[in-house]
């Protein structure tokens, strides 16, 4: 059977406290996974999307954002029933990520997508909304949804790095390398120094078969971030193409070791397991 070695893959959602909200950048998982994640008896929940720049203001709208983490389902209950009062946009908005908190990213994107369209805030509050709404589309496995929000944003937010390398991914699950490559290199014009717009652009590179590009913008990666599990997990994949086998597993231990219990660390030890059957397995 001729499998191949896994790429790299959206990568991994990260989840940091700030202030009155939540950061939720980075890249995507599977709708396996949000389900998992979502029906896990020890509580675990899914975290929800960036906040900031705020679509609204006042004092209801930054209790249910504060509750979005602790108390997902608390916050839709509080978003119903402020929305059944006329609690407009910030109602709206709360709730919308309150779903994807509680294991719904679809319908939450839809919800933000709408409020996007329909909302009289500024541009970057609404480009938010439609970012929003793309990584939540990208929780669901929907690259085609995910593609099409993004590019909403980035009519509202051209030069915004994070849409861009969101686009990216989306386009790359797509199959659609070369758009992931131009959106990457928009992204690193803007911000030289994203060790994941490298990795992402790195693998888009090596899909279509040119390896110097990709081994140039995995280098610089590692150069910004030695500690990249992603970008290891693709260098460990250009040196097996090389048929350094022992440099591919160096990178792909140490990746597993660096982000154990991830979906960078599973595809490591699927790439390690199909290096030790030997070239007929794989």
């Amino acid at each position: 059977m001729n499998r191949q070695f896994a790429m790299v893959g959206a990568s991994c959602l990260l989840l940091l406290a700030i202030g009155g909200g939540v950061a939720w950048r980075g890249l995507s998982t599977s709708q396996a996974e949000v389900e998992s994640a979502a029906d896990d008896g020890d509580g675990e929940r899914l975290p929800v999307p960036p906040v900031p720049p705020r679509i609204a203001e006042g004092p209801d709208y930054e209790r249910c954002l504060n509750m979005l983490v602790p108390d997902p389902a608390g916050a839709a209950s509080f978003a119903e029933t402020w929305q059944a009062k006329g609690g407009g946009d910030g109602a709206t908005h709360c709730l919308a990520l309150s779903k994807i908190a509680l294991g719904n990213p679809a319908d939450g994107a839809a919800m933000l997508e709408t409020l996007a369209a329909s909302s009289h805030a500024p541009n970057l509050a609404r480009a938010t909304l439609y970012g929003q709404a793309t990584q939540a589309w990208l929780m669901t496995g929907d690259e085609q949804h995910a593609f099409d929000a993004a590019t909403q944003a980035l009519a509202l937010s051209p030069d915004d790095a994070d849409l861009l390398i969101d686009r990216a991914t989306a386009a790359s699950n797509l199959d659609r390398y070369q758009d992931a490559i131009g959106d990457l290199t928009h992204a690193l014009d803007t911000d030289p120094r994203r060790a994941d717009a490298l990795t992402l652009r790195g693998a888009a590179w090596r899909h279509i078969g040119e390896l110097d590009h990709a081994q140039d913008d995995i280098d610089r990666a590692l150069t910004l971030d030695p500690d990249n599990a992603d970008a290891l997990l693709e260098r460990g994949i250009i040196r097996q193409r090389h048929n350094d086998r022992a440099g591919a597993r160096t990178d792909w231990e140490r990746a597993v070791k660096l982000a154990p219990d991830t979906p960078t660390a599973d595809l490591a030890q699927q790439n390690l397991a199909l290096l030790e059957a030997g070239p007929d397995q794989r």
